[in-house]
Parts: structure tokens; C-alpha cells; sequence
């Protein structure tokens, strides 16, 4: 009977494991892998350089991460801005209200604005018209409440679990301290949502960021930069800001450069192809209250 073959002795198994071993630690050595949020994102700004992605999958990529650390409080619009409804009001009044802002849901009060008893949907405000003797009552939905501390990726779960995608945010003693929709979690994943009530702008991007900081194009015209901002930018030499930037440094800067621009510091975060893709714009710390 012909032997059967000679199995690897233990000796040799274990030295090719060992040099597979040290051959992984090697490449892991020459190339790590990012081990913080910063360095992560640096990678994805390297991806686009090498075409791997294309901007708009970074940018989208970017605020993927950064929700994670994000919380209700940090995105919500404020109380005393939110629009909100009187349950007492005339019909009149309360379409009139639902025209002029352009919403699709609203909180409803009733007494004082804190007391928040349901949300109303304006296309509901149609049945109204069809059938005065509805009672409006009868047509709010539920309101969801929930703290200023809740996590925006618990959130977005949440909203797309169920239909109501508005939720009013509470402050630690209980109070009203805003609101909060699935689009404003989604804007800080794919920046600002259009609709039909948006003004259009032809060029650049300007997305508020939820630590009071701007991430700005570099294609975005000095026009909406001095409108955006307040500043009066000369506007015949240069048309956007990234070529304003560029000449007044006298080169093209280079991620992580900064530039003073009035009360603004302007930060490079992301350079190709001979100029600025992205700056990030912050108030200087003296002006800030």
C-alpha cells in the first residue's frame, strides 16, 4: 500500500503561521489603518483625492460619522423659533400661518406655547375646509417627545420606524427647548435639503454645522459669501472665495492652512486638483459670545 502523504510537521505549520502573522503586522505597520474619528475622516479626503469616491459620497460619508456623536440638542430648532399652532385660533389664522411657512407638520398649543397637546398636519387643515363642524382636536396626531440628550442615530432609527417625523425636544427640567424633524438629521448627513420653498443658488455650498462653525465650497461666489456672512468682500477681482483665498496667501493652500478674513477664521479641509474644495469657517474666538 503506497504511503500517504506527509502531512505538514507542526514545526513548519507554525513558521508559515508566523510569517503570515508578521507579514499582516508589517502591512498593518506600513499602512494603518485610523484609529479616531479625525484620522478617518482624513482617509475619506484621501479616497476622493485617489478617485476612490467622489465628493458628494465624502461629504455624505463624513456626516455619517459625525452623527454618531451628535444628539437631538446639538440640531433641533430653538423654541422660539419653532412655528407652532393655537388650538383657539380661527381657521382663517391657522391657514393663513400653514401658507406663509411652508410646513408640512406643526406642533399645537394650547394656552401657553409650553403646552404642546398634538401636531397637526397641514394637509388634515383640507377636512376643515370640507367640513367645518370637524373639531380640530380630533385631527392632531400624538407628539412625540423626547430629551435634549437623545443620540441622532437612535433618532433616525426611531423616525423611520414610524410615520411621525417631527418630534419635540425637552430640556433637562422637563420644559420645551425645541424641535426636531427627520430632515434636519438627514441635512447632517447629505447637507442642506431643498424643496420646492428653498431659493435656489446657481454655485457653491454653505451647510451650518452643529458647533456654530460653516463648512463652505471653495466654488461658493464672494456675492453669497458677503450676503451669508455680513462681510463686504471686494467682488470685481476674484469670483469665489476659494481663488480670493488662494491669490491673498499666494498659493494654494494646503489642508489644515488657515486664513483670517475679517472676524472669520477660514480652515482648508480638503484641496484638489489646484484648488480649495472645502473650507471650514468658524467666528473668530473674540466674537464669539
Amino acid at each position: 500500500m503506497a504511503d500517504s502523504p506527509a502531512s505538514p510537521s507542526p514545526q513548519r505549520s507554525l513558521r508559515q503561521e508566523d510569517k503570515r502573522g508578521f507579514l499582516q503586522r508589517l502591512a498593518e505597520f506600513l499602512h494603518p489603518g485610523p484609529d479616531s474619528k479625525d484620522e478617518l475622516i482624513e482617509t475619506l479626503a484621501e479616497a476622493e483625492d485617489n478617485d476612490v469616491i467622489n465628493a458628494e459620497s465624502r461629504v455624505m460619508l463624513e456626516g455619517v460619522i459625525r452623527i454618531a456623536e451628535m444628539s437631538a440638542g446639538d440640531v433641533m430648532v430653538a423654541a422660539p423659533r419653532m412655528d407652532v399652532l393655537d388650538i383657539d385660533a380661527p381657521y382663517d389664522e391657522l391657514l393663513h400661518l400653514v401658507i406663509d411657512t411652508a410646513h408640512s407638520r406643526f406642533p399645537v398649543f394650547e394656552g401657553e406655547r409650553e403646552n404642546i397637546i398634538g401636531i397637526l398636519l397641514a394637509k388634515d387643515l383640507l377636512k376643515l375646509q370640507r367640513a367645518p363642524e370637524l373639531n380640530i382636536r380630533a385631527l392632531l396626531r400624538p407628539a412625540t417627545f423626547v430629551p435634549e440628550s437623545k443620540g441622532l442615530n437612535d433618532l433616525l432609527r426611531e423616525f423611520r420606524g414610524n410615520r411621525n417625523h417631527l418630534a419635540i425636544v425637552i430640556d433637562e427640567f422637563g420644559k420645551v427647548a425645541g424641535l426636531i424633524t427627520i430632515e434636519d438629521v438627514l441635512e447632517e448627513i447629505v447637507g442642506e435639503i431643498e424643496d420646492e420653498f428653498d431659493v435656489a443658488e446657481d454655485e457653491g455650498d454653505i451647510f451650518a454645522l452643529a458647533d456654530r462653525t460653516w463648512r463652505v465650497s471653495g466654488d461658493t461666489p464672494i456675492e453669497r459669501i458677503n450676503e451669508s456672512f455680513g462681510l463686504q468682500l471686494p467682488e470685481e477681482d476674484f469670483e469665489t472665495i476659494g481663488g480670493l483665498v488662494a491669490h491673498n496667501m499666494g498659493h494654494v493652500p494646503k489642508r489644515g492652512e488657515e486664513y483670517q478674513m475679517e472676524d472669520l477664521r477660514l480652515v482648508v479641509l480638503h484641496t484638489k486638483g489646484g484648488a480649495v474644495k472645502w473650507f471650514k469657517v468658524m467666528q473668530s474666538p473674540e466674537d464669539v459670545d
